[in-house]
């Protein structure tokens, strides 16, 4: 797949950190040109609900770059239509079009809470706190779909990923943290779903794709530990001051995995195959035989019950 989208263009809208970022990287490994975007910025003018965090989109874009691909980082809050409109224009402008869509965006992690808040019901959760967790997950990529795929749809054969926490099948019958991180991870998969439906006329193509346990930025300073030594954190007492892992760390995998899938969906000529399906990082390596960066293919689902 090495070089295998150069000429393309892809938006990963939430591209700062995490699942983002490694679907950014991964396309930039295809060589495509990717636009990144997010609040997380140099420039300081948008506000982050993760204040603090050191990762930009300036970072992730020039990853891009490092790796093949061509990294062009555009500050945008989501949530406010305008500025994603305003995007939109300037990517038709400069580039005509977009063959690939990711919405990525989050950013209510913070807001959701760690273990000793989750099944927390409904009553007793911020109400405020909740609303936004909606906003966040699902308003956004309403109003970058709204924006962004009269570009995608300008000629056949384009691919709108929406990642999300679980797939369709998995959620369907179990309660995920809280009513409002439930509700956000439902309608993220039906997303994909009712807007293959819309795309499919236009030769387009729009797939659901969850990541595992993902080692992402955030995760990783939970622990106290890096990618290069990820798997000391499944052993007690070897990072002092962070807690152990639990046991199924140690199917996680590098936020790079679920990018090398997306890639491998947009480099695909059969992706109408995938319209409207919801699916896992390792469904997709599975299928086209890619690896995580450690050469492994792990699979954290088939290990959650």
């Amino acid at each position: 797949m090495e070089q295998g989208l150069r000429g393309k263009v892809a938006v990963v809208a939430g591209a700062t950190r995490g699942a983002g970022r490694g679907i950014a990287a991964a396309l930039g490994e295809a060589g495509a040109t990717v636009v990144c975007t997010g609040r997380s910025s140099t420039n300081r003018r948008l506000a982050s609900d993760y204040a603090g965090r050191p990762e930009t989109i300036e970072e992730t874009a020039a990853l891009v770059t490092e790796l093949g691909g061509v990294g062009i980082a555009e500050p945008v809050d989501h949530l406010d239509p305008e500025q994603v409109r305003a995007l939109a224009e300037r990517i038709g402008a400069a580039h005509g079009r977009i063959d690939v869509l990711v919405n990525d965006i989050w950013g209510a992690e913070v807001l959701k809470g760690g273990p000793p808040q989750w099944n927390t019901p409904i009553w007793e959760l911020d109400l405020a706190d909740g609303l936004r967790i909606l906003r966040l997950a699902v308003d956004t990529h309403l109003i970058t779909s709204h924006h962004l795929l009269p570009l995608l749809i300008s000629r056949p054969g384009g691919l709108l990923v929406e990642i999300t926490d679980g797939t369709a099948d998995y959620n369907a019958d179990r309660y995920r943290i809280s009513v409002y991180y439930d509700l956000a991870k439902v309608a993220v998969n039906r997303l994909a779903f009712s807007q293959g439906h819309e795309l499919a006329p236009h030769g387009a193509t729009a797939v659901a794709v969850t990541p595992g346990w993902l080692r992402s930025e955030m995760m990783l300073g939970n622990f106290g530990v890096t990618e290069r030594n990820w798997a000391d954190a499944l052993r007690e007492g070897a990072v002092p001051g962070f807690p152990t892992a639990p046991p199924g760390f140690r199917h996680s995998e590098s936020p790079r995995y679920v990018g090398r899938g997306v890639a491998a969906l947009a480099a695909d000529p059969d992706r109408a195959r995938w319209n409207q399906r919801s699916v896992t990082s390792a469904d997709l390596a599975r299928d086209y035989g890619h690896t995580d960066i450690d050469g492994n293919q792990p699979d954290s689902w088939a290990h959650t019950t």
